[in-house]
């Protein structure tokens, strides 16, 4: 259950938000301006590399990591195709992750480390497997981390991990904050913009920074839920099953992103899909047991004892078209056609980067919001 009333009481809210989530979606901005000046400091601006690498390898636990992988895809594009390295192990603990390099990885090949804790065994023996095959390594990681000691120098470069501007926010939702997100990929799309596979010159990442401190203030705690994208979303979302459909490269991954801190921040489930694709392979739990007019036969049937059952919802996330060819009018007629609510979000002008930062930071806020205001997260 969503209390609505909370999202429009921001002295509650504050209460309420006992792990900083809302601190960490508003300092985003912040972040990526302090991680470009890492960078820059690091020396990645004055690299000059001989040429493109022939794949790029990323690794690193949790959420965050998870992000920075399928973001960096995204924004790659064919430039050059992009991996992530999955861990395996027995428990979701530092200690117990492993990571391996594909047989093919070696000498032409780039491997992204990203990591906001840095303690993981697991990582400095990949950086180390990857320096004997001589690939390029290149990790972010907090400044005091055994993982910076055992790489930088060594086996490869490590640049800083910037940190909140404030003070760090608990480590139980580090992995999957906002700020840590852009912490964390900001350096290494400084470094891709070097070696020509991905557009991030520093005056696009200062516009980055921007976009999110504009969407920040649209979305603070302080805005009312009527003209706030983030709480209308969150108000939206409650007592559904969101079904994001994402149409466009950037907001794949964004879609991807949003579902996964909605179950790990809000403990609350989400299906992800591409459009088109998502019209067939979610066009039956529209129709089934989740559809707005599932059931109508027991209108009359006493639900004072039971929970009110959870309907589709259909979030559609999109980039805006580069072309005329787009799924988004079949999408919405789909969803009204089996009387399913639709949700929209879209970027305003900007570049590709800048648009996925908006369409991240409003998800992000979402999230957080639906967090704080649900009985069992709060």
């Amino acid at each position: 259950m969503l209390d609505e009333s909370l999202l429009d009481a921001p002295e509650a809210l504050a209460r309420a938000d006992r792990r900083g989530l809302l601190r960490g979606a508003a300092e985003a901005g912040a972040r990526v301006r302090t991680a470009a000046r890492h960078a820059a400091e690091a020396g990645i601006g004055a690299l000059a590399p001989e040429g493109r690498p022939r794949a790029v390898l990323v690794a690193g636990p949790g959420t965050a990591a998870a992000g920075v992988a399928d973001l960096i895809g995204a924004l790659a594009g064919a430039s050059a195709p992009v991996t992530a390295i999955r861990p395996t192990g027995v428990a979701a603990a530092a200690g117990a992750l492993r990571w391996a390099l594909p047989g093919w990885a070696g000498s032409v090949d780039l491997l992204l480390i990203a990591t906001a804790d840095g303690s993981e065994p697991g990582l400095a023996l990949l950086a180390e497997q990857a320096y004997r095959r001589g690939c390029t390594v290149v990790a972010v990681a907090p400044v005091r981390s055994p993982l910076r000691e055992a790489v930088d120098g060594v086996h490869g470069l490590v640049v800083p991990m910037a940190a909140a501007p404030h003070g760090e926010y608990d480590a139980e939702t580090s992995a999957a904050g906002p700020g840590t997100l852009w912490a964390l990929l900001t350096p290494l799309l400084a470094l891709l913009d070097r070696v020509g596979l991905v557009d991030a010159p520093p005056e696009t990442l200062q516009k980055v920074a921007d976009r999110l401190d504009r969407t920040a203030e649209r979305c603070g705690p302080a805005i009312a839920t009527y003209s706030n994208p983030a709480k209308t979303l969150a108000a939206e979302l409650a007592d559904s099953l969101p079904l994001v459909w994402t149409e466009g490269e950037a907001a794949g991954p964004v879609g991807r992103r949003f579902a996964a801190v909605l179950a790990e921040l809000a403990g609350r489930p989400a299906l992800v899909a591409e459009l088109p694709e998502a019209l067939p392979s979610h066009g039956g739990l529209l129709a089934g047991a989740f559809a707005a007019g599932a059931d109508p036969d027991d209108f009359f049937r006493d639900r004072v004892d039971e929970p009110e059952a959870m309907r589709a919802r259909v979030v559609l996330l999109r980039d805006r078209p580069t072309g005329g060819l787009t799924a988004s009018p079949a999408a919405r007629e789909l969803a009204l056609s089996h009387d399913t609510a639709i949700s929209e979000l879209e970027p305003e002008e900007g570049s590709e980067l800048e648009a996925l930062a908006e369409l991240l930071a409003v998800t992000d806020f979402a999230a957080v919001y639906a967090s704080l205001a649900s009985d069992n997260r709060a």
